[in-house]
């Protein structure tokens, strides 16, 4: 091995000594708890009153008594439901924001302390939307009060009382959120096209409609998938407003009751096995609509 060799390889080094705290925090973090979570699942593990029973291995008796009952497909079809009502808004938003801010022609004053704005709702914690929202719109708050006030409602409407309102609040809060976070990725994906492709689409006579569909759209595909797929996997992980909006019950009737709601009711309760195995069964389901909605997006040669 000769001397630039060398001082090639040991150039390499700094490379993996930098990965290490990734790895070990990896390791840590996410890599154990996800054998450990499995390995839970297979055992009888929860608490009867003040009497622990277990851990005793049952195998996979967890799984099938989540699947065998229709508990989960109803919390997921909650999830699925309140995730598509302000996914679909929050997508549509940000493309038109994106277009309307990347678009040169338009010369718009103040963008930077308008994307500064929209972007904000990002930085408050959950919680403390939910509370906000809570405090608005209960039968005494200011929304009422405000529509009373314009003679729209002879009485206070409850929000919170009703599936609809109630979902839409969740998936609003949501929207608000997010959508600020997925305006910045698709306009910086926007602002990476090359604007000769613009001009040339111009230059054959295309219209700011056409340009859009044809030129930009497909070019923001790879932005899209990514977003589609964060998303989704927020959407399946949804618990902090919907708990705090419902205060964990997730009323009227379970409608909004999520899936990481019904998983939390389980670990409350100490039901580590069952627990344990909704936590796998969401991996997995996870996993698979990822992959499923990436094989769907990706561009044939």
């Amino acid at each position: 091995m000769n001397i630039d060799n060398r001082k090639a390889v040991r150039y390499n080094r700094w490379g993996y000594i930098f990965l290490i705290p990734f790895v070990v925090t990896y390791l840590i973090f996410n890599l154990i708890p996800l054998f450990t979570t499995f390995y839970n699942s297979l055992f009888e593990n929860y608490m009867s009153g003040l009497t622990q029973i277990g851990p005793r291995f049952v195998g996979l008796a967890n799984y099938v008594t989540l699947l065998s009952g229709g508990e989960l497909l109803t919390y997921a079809a909650n999830t699925v439901i309140i995730w598509i009502m302000g996914f679909i808004p929050q997508i549509l938003i940000s493309l038109l924001l994106g277009a309307w801010f990347s678009d040169p022609s338009l010369r718009l004053k103040g963008t930077r302390f308008f994307k500064t704005v929209i972007y904000l709702p990002n930085l408050i914690m959950a919680s403390a939307f939910s509370m906000l929202f809570f405090t608005l719109f209960s039968d005494g708050g200011p929304v009422n009060g405000l529509l009373m006030d314009l003679q729209i409602l002879s009485g206070p409407y409850k929000f919170l009382s009703h599936v609809w309102s109630t979902r839409s609040l969740i998936a609003g809060m949501n929207l608000l959120m997010w959508f600020g976070n997925t305006t910045i990725l698709l306009m910086a994906g926007m602002l990476g096209i090359d604007p000769a492709l613009f001009e040339a689409a111009q230059v054959d006579g295309a219209k700011p409609r056409q340009i859009f569909f044809h030129v930009t759209l497909p070019l923001l595909r790879p932005i899209l998938v990514y977003t589609l797929i964060t998303s989704l996997i927020g959407g399946v992980q949804m618990f902090d407003v919907p708990q705090v909006l419902t205060n964990g019950s997730g009323n009227p009737v379970r409608s909004s009751m999520t899936l990481i709601m019904y998983l939390n009711k389980h670990l409350y309760n100490k039901n580590y096995g069952l627990g344990g195995a909704l936590s796998v069964i969401l991996f997995f389901c996870t996993a698979i609509l990822s992959m499923m909605v990436f094989k769907l997006s990706e561009s044939k040669e």
